[in-house]
């Protein structure tokens, strides 16, 4: 861990305040971010149907040419209820930029500076690298994923035997689709994740080559539980998060380097410092 320095502790003891003014900021900045969302969802509600529409284009792809290409809803208010969680969805993505600088803003104060320096850096790199899990989910994985379900797909035969004919409903391919683009978009912030604990001290490059069996094994699990039940699209979540794993050793291991020469600076510094006042002397 990196200590703080006399002047971090001068710093930190002038923000501390009172524990009702702490509820009092704390009740601002839950009312701004309930509002941003609620803006952002009503903006995404009133676009839900275009969001459908370019959330269902991987499945209108896989379906190009049969004569039933369509969705199916069963309850009478299905289609209202998709569309609400697709401004919930929508909402969540537009509205998060804010809220999570609202939260910046709530617990910057109580943090040192150099925790600050850390964090805020990886606070901005959290949008970026969701968006690339959610990218690469709709991309790389749904297609496949959306192919080989509809592969189950059994004509009619002769002699009676009933054919299967994928009907899917709308509820639930949006189930799908969001649990996705939400599971790829969290786990593809293990490179922030892991580095901003290096940047902190809290783990080393060293411990995450010790540990990196453990953690394959780990990954592996987490896209077992998070993706669809077929290894194809299992695989495609593990390697790329195998892939971010070693991403964040190398990462960790740059911080490790840049603290390093930082702390070779300030000891030349010292010394320089000391060698001058013990030469006035």
């Amino acid at each position: 861990m990196i200590s703080p320095t006399p002047e971090d502790e001068a710093a930190l003891d002038a923000t501390k305040a009172p524990l009702m003014e702490h509820l009092i900021e704390l009740r601002k900045r839950l009312v701004w971010s309930v509002a941003s969302f609620a803006v952002a969802f009503g903006i995404s509600f009133g676009f839900a149907k275009y969001i459908y529409a370019f959330l269902t284009i991987p499945l209108a792809h896989a379906l190009a040419g049969k004569a039933d290409a369509h969705l199916i809803f069963t309850a009478l208010g299905e289609v209202f209820f998709a569309y609400v969680k697709i401004g919930m969805f929508g909402g969540l993505c537009l509205a998060f930029p804010f809220i999570a600088a609202q939260l910046w803003m709530f617990i910057a104060p109580g943090l040192y500076k150099h925790e600050r320096n850390a964090f805020l850096p990886f606070l901005l790199a959290t949008p970026f690298c969701f968006i690339a899990g959610a990218a690469f989910a709709y991309y790389v994985l749904l297609p496949y994923a959306i192919h080989f379900f509809v592969g189950f797909e059994t004509p009619g035969v002769m002699g009676g035997a009933l054919g299967i004919q994928l009907q899917a409903k709308v509820s639930e391919y949006l189930d799908l689709v969001m649990k996705l683009l939400f599971a790829f978009g969290l786990t593809f912030q293990l490179p922030v994740l892991l580095s901003l604990l290096g940047k902190v001290g809290i783990i080393t490059s060293r411990q995450l080559r010790d540990m990196r069996r453990f953690a394959i094994v780990g990954l592996f699990a987490v896209a077992a539980v998070v993706t669809p039940p077929d290894p194809v699209s299992m695989l495609a979540l593990a390697v790329p998060l195998v892939g971010l794993y070693e991403i964040s050793v190398l990462l960790v291991r740059w911080i490790e380097r840049g603290r390093a020469r930082d702390e070779a600076a300030r000891l030349a510094k010292e010394a320089a410092e000391a060698a001058a006042g013990s030469e006035n002397s």
